[in-house]
C-alpha cells in the first residue's frame, strides 16, 4: 500500500501517529484498521448506555416536576436556569427542520453533554435526590452523585473520541477497563437490558482479533 495514497485519503495529520510508530506502511494501516474496528465494537454499548440514561432521567424528572415537558420549568427554577441553553438549542434545531417541538422530540434532541451535566455538583442540591433513583441497581452504599458523575463524564469524553474517529487503539487494557465500566453503569440502569446487550456485544471478540494482529 502506498503511503502517499493513504495520507491523501485520510489526511497526513490523521495518519501521523500511525506512521511514526511503524516503519512498515502496511503495519501502520493495519493499526488504523484496528482503530476503526474497535470503535465500531463500542457502538452497541455506547448506544444502549446513552438511550437508557436519557430515558431513565426523563422518567424521574417527569415525576419530580409532574409534567411531560419538565424542562420548561428550568428558566424559573433556582439553580437550574443555566441549563435552559440546552433546551433552547434543541428547540432551534427542531424548528430548523420545520417540526413541532414535542416533549419526545426535545428529549431525543438533547445532547449527551446535557444529560451528563445534570450530575454536576452545582445541581446536586436540586436534582440528585430524584436522579439517583435512575440507578436502581447501583449498590446503595456507593450511590453518591460523585460516583455517578465521574464515569458518565469519562464516557462522554470517550464517546466523542469514538464518534469523531479519533485514535483509541493504543492501549487495549485501558479500552477493556472503559468497556467494563460502561457495562457496569448499564447494569445500574437496567439489569435485563444489560444481559440482552451481552448477547450481541462484540467488543472482546474484536479485542482478541486485534491482539492477534499485533503478535
Amino acid at each position: 500500500m502506498d503511503k502517499n495514497l493513504v495520507e491523501k485519503a485520510f489526511s497526513e495529520k490523521r495518519m501521523e501517529k500511525y506512521f511514526n510508530r511503524y516503519s512498515s506502511v502496511l503495519d501502520a494501516v493495519k493499526h488504523y484498521q484496528s482503530n476503526i474496528e474497535l470503535s465500531e465494537s463500542f457502538y452497541p454499548s455506547i448506544a444502549v448506555f446513552e438511550i437508557l440514561l436519557r430515558n431513565a432521567i426523563d422518567r424521574e424528572l417527569k415525576k419530580t416536576f409532574g409534567r411531560e415537558d419538565w424542562y420548561v420549568v428550568f428558566p424559573t427554577t433556582l439553580g437550574l436556569t443555566d441549563l435552559n441553553k440546552y433546551i433552547s438549542q434543541a428547540n432551534r434545531q427542531i424548528a430548523n427542520r420545520r417540526e413541532m417541538p414535542t416533549p419526545s422530540k426535545i428529549i431525543a434532541e438533547l445532547t449527551l453533554g446535557f444529560w451528563v451535566s445534570l450530575f454536576n455538583v452545582e445541581y446536586e442540591r436540586v436534582l440528585w435526590k430524584d436522579l439517583r433513583k435512575s440507578f436502581s441497581n447501583m449498590p446503595k452504599q456507593e450511590r453518591q452523585r460523585k460516583n455517578v458523575s465521574a464515569p458518565l463524564n469519562r464516557f462522554r469524553s470517550f464517546r466523542n473520541r469514538v464518534f469523531h474517529h479519533e485514535p483509541i487503539a493504543w492501549n487495549l487494557t485501558k479500552l477493556r477497563e472503559i468497556h467494563t465500566e460502561i457495562l457496569a453503569v448499564i447494569e445500574w440502569l437496567d439489569k435485563d437490558i444489560s444481559q440482552w446487550l451481552m448477547s450481541f456485544d462484540r467488543f472482546e471478540e474484536v479485542c482478541k482479533n486485534v491482539e492477534k494482529l499485533k503478535k
